[in-house]
């Protein structure tokens, strides 16, 4: 059941896009497998961030590369680092890994725009899509906007100041500190600490400047709502009620948007889905997934 988490192994594979090495953790499922699952995590994150939501999953065996300049993956060479290039990233991999058409394929937050524009650019290749807090809306247009412009402000400052005093700021455990504190919902002072331990480990193993600023780019311009309408797979969205990067309005205006959509709303819960509430949202994947 998956509200019994359950820790799994994983075995690591390495394929090459545009020059980057990528590194990918294949969570077998414990016991006979319901399916699989690609998961494709955030901005700024790698394959620990939906670790969570792996364990919550343990009948389906789960593929959750580090997308190209975070965690063990390497940057392009060849490519700028933002959600178009990430989606052929993906169906490299699908190819690499011969992935059958009934696999479900899985984003959270910018992995969503990730996951919704591979999606719409090979229809038939994946059976289900599913949205972990989907970015409905661009950056700076939402309830986030001056916030969004203040971040883009600091990534383009980073970029810029001389290599060690960049990464320094880049890397700032007080910066991370705020984006745990800002985006976090959780009552609970144990879930607290987990999501600033969570982050303060994973949240600065980026590649390079260039990689990281192109993707908060490509994070606070692209959106789901971009590329919706082609989407004529079942989909299913799971929303958080505090979500400042994605209203409840406006992410039911997103679903509206696709073929054939379905949405869930988890109350309140902002943009961790994954960390916070990873068994309820579990629990609505699996529903979804077996209807």
């Amino acid at each position: 059941m998956s509200d019994t988490p359950v820790r799994r192994t994983p075995w690591t594979t390495r394929h090459h896009h545009h020059g980057s090495e990528i590194r990918v953790r294949t969570y077998p499922a414990a016991g006979p497998s319901r399916g699989i699952i690609l998961a494709v995590h955030g901005f700024r994150g790698d394959h620990h961030g939906l670790d969570l939501l792996v364990r919550h999953l343990p009948g389906y065996t789960v593929v959750v590369p580090d997308l190209p300049g975070f965690g063990d993956s390497t940057a392009f060479t060849g490519s700028v680092h933002d959600a178009a290039a990430y989606a052929g990233t993906i169906e490299v991999l699908r190819t690499d890994l011969d992935l059958p058409a009934s696999t479900i394929l899985l984003g959270h937050s910018f992995g969503s725009i990730v996951a919704a524009l591979h999606a719409a650019a090979h229809p038939g290749a994946f059976a289900r899509l599913v949205l972990v807090n989907p970015i409905c809306e661009p950056a700076l247009e939402g309830r986030q906007a001056l916030f969004s412009r203040l971040a883009a402000g600091y990534y383009a400052a980073g970029r810029m100041l001389p290599e060690p005093l960049g990464l320094a700021v880049l890397r700032s455990r007080l910066v991370v500190d705020v984006m745990s504190a800002m985006m976090g919902t959780s009552g609970d002072p144990a879930t607290r600490a987990y999501v600033v331990d969570q982050h303060r480990r994973y949240f600065s193993r980026f590649a390079n400047r260039s990689s990281l600023q192109e993707a908060f780019a490509s994070s606070i311009r692209d959106t789901v709502r971009d590329v919706a309408p082609e989407i004529a797979m079942p989909t299913m969205l799971v929303v958080g009620e505090l979500d400042d990067l994605g209203s409840v309005p406006g992410q039911y205006a997103l679903a509206s948007e696709f073929p054939d959509a379905r949405i869930e709303v988890i109350a309140g819960v902002g943009h961790l889905i994954h960390y916070e509430r990873p068994a309820e949202a579990a629990r609505f994947i699996e529903a979804f997934l077996l209807n």
